[in-house]
């Protein structure tokens, strides 16, 4: 119940923060909503499908990571800009610290579904498909990205966040997929852990 409460007063303290003094409001809302949609979601699913307190608090770095970038624009995050002169580079990387977690924390969720609701059981075929999902949300992203941006035309550039880099979409699914990879050779003995602890 604690832990819940925390997760909770964590959420709304950076959604504020978000959303106080936003570059721009509509890209706000573009790059806010998944965020936004998780909390209902998590809400109405915690008694007939409660997650890992794993898997709990990897949505949550998710949505802080999307709050930020729904602020300053994924191109104009201020640590990121500094980092770039630092590095003598003129991109603004924060939108592929997105993307790697595009992978990083889907990848869990989409195992712990698999497992639970025995669609496969634990071993390399579910590590396979976990990975896959995450290649398919990863490119789906981008495709919503790209109907966003033929709707709305100038106003979605903020929101696509390529800065000029002609690999932009490619690069977003390989960080993705790397970031997938990495969290399942990482978190996969503790998630198998608290999957077997869990109350289902």
């Amino acid at each position: 119940m604690k832990m819940r409460a925390l997760w909770i007063a964590i959420y709304l303290m950076v959604l504020l923060w978000s959303v106080s003094n936003p570059k721009d409001m509509f890209t706000w809302w573009l790059e806010a909503l998944p965020a936004l949609i998780a909390l209902p979601i998590l809400f109405f699913s915690r008694k007939n499908f409660p997650l890992t307190s794993l898997a709990y608090g990897l949505i949550l770095v998710h949505c802080c990571v999307l709050f930020v970038g729904a602020r300053y624009t994924y191109a104009e995050v201020p640590l990121f800009d500094w980092l770039a002169q630092v590095m003598g580079s003129d991109r603004n990387n924060y939108d592929k610290v997105g993307h790697f977690a595009q992978g990083f924390i889907p990848v869990i969720l989409a195992r712990e579904i698999f497992i639970r609701k025995q669609v496969m059981q634990v071993g390399a075929w579910c590590q396979f498909l976990a990975v896959c999902f995450v290649l398919a949300f990863s490119a789906f992203y981008e495709l919503i990205e790209w109907w966003v941006a033929a709707a709305t035309g100038e106003n979605a550039e903020a929101f696509l966040g390529t800065q000029g880099y002609v690999w932009d979409t490619q690069s977003d699914m390989f960080l993705a997929l790397i970031g997938g990879i990495v969290s399942l050779l990482v978190l996969t003995p503790l998630h198998n852990k608290q999957i077997q602890h869990i109350s289902y």
